[in-house]
């Protein structure tokens, strides 16, 4: 079950349906399905799950279920719900054992940690401690090295860099490609494609809008809602030959996302500035400028 568990979290099968392993006697298990349902967008039952695995004996999965939750609540745009989540994750990892592929380990728990300790400093716009945070990150499995390549892109794009953002952004595209790790490696077309269209390079501009074009085609064949919505208002007013069907894609996908939430994790984003509530009253995005903190896992 775990070899299939790991293919579905971080392979080739983002899609796969994963209910029956929410009743798995490993923990480990119970985790790597919450990871699944929330790449589907199952936030609510994810959350069910992650609430448990907090308080497991194993602190490398306790950690990892803290800041799994925290990334998911920064996807809605509560980033201030997530913080303490992740400073609490990183209190209950100890030492810095590495070995396992995909992270799953000490090493790796500490790295996610810290990552979405920056994430949320990006998030609330202290990026002087966003950077300092990233300097602690020590990347010692491909995960890692991707996640980091998102959070610095994103940094650098909060910073007003979209030049400096495309490096790391490439970077996380070519790790999480050669690793055929598929949802890593639509989000970091994602974050490529909205820092090469943010740069503003007639030929960036092109190449940037192909890689989100196709990466949203990809997100929605394969049922990823929340890179859909993201997606989409990424090309709104940046192709305008997909523009109003994007518009449509988006408010679909995200309506979809609020439905499988959790009431905290809804409510948080009804709240929150990040998130484009606004285009499920009125149908227009109140903000589809790329720049704007959404890419943020």
């Amino acid at each position: 079950m775990e070899e299939e568990l790991r293919r579905a979290a971080f392979g080739d099968s983002p899609d796969l349906a994963v209910w029956s392993a929410l009743r798995a006697g490993s923990s480990r298990a119970r985790w790597l399905a919450a990871v699944v349902l929330g790449g589907q967008g199952h936030y609510a039952a994810a959350a069910t799950v992650l609430a448990a695995l907090r308080h497991d004996p194993d602190p490398v999965i306790a950690s990892l279920s803290l800041s799994t939750r925290a990334s998911h609540l920064r996807q809605l745009g509560a980033h201030h719900l997530a913080r303490p989540l992740d400073g609490a994750a990183l209190a209950r990892v100890r030492g810095a054992d590495a070995g396992d592929p995909d992270g799953i380990d000490a090493a790796g728990a500490r790295t996610d940690a810290l990552l979405g300790l920056a994430a949320d400093s990006l998030g609330a716009q202290r990026l002087g401690e966003a950077r300092r945070l990233l300097a602690r990150v020590e990347t010692r499995s491909w995960r890692a090295e991707v996640r980091r390549g998102w959070v610095t892109a994103e940094l650098e794009l909060a910073s007003g860099r979209a030049q400096a953002a495309v490096a790391p952004a490439e970077e996380a595209y070519g790790v999480a490609t050669g690793r055929k790790a598929l949802r890593h490696e639509l989000k970091s077309a994602l974050v490529l494609g909205t820092s090469l269209v943010v740069r503003g390079t007639p030929d960036g501009l092109v190449r940037g809008r192909r890689l989100v074009e196709c990466e949203l085609n990809h997100s929605s064949l394969k049922g990823l809602p929340p890179l859909i919505w993201p997606s989409a208002l990424v090309l709104v007013g940046h192709a305008p030959t997909v523009g109003a069907d994007a518009l449509g894609r988006a408010t679909d996908a995200l309506s979809c996302v609020l439905r499988r939430a959790d009431a905290v994790s809804r409510q948080a984003a009804l709240d929150s500035p990040w998130m484009p509530i606004g285009l499920l009253r009125s149908g227009e995005p109140p903000n589809a400028d790329p720049q704007a903190n959404f890419l943020t896992d």
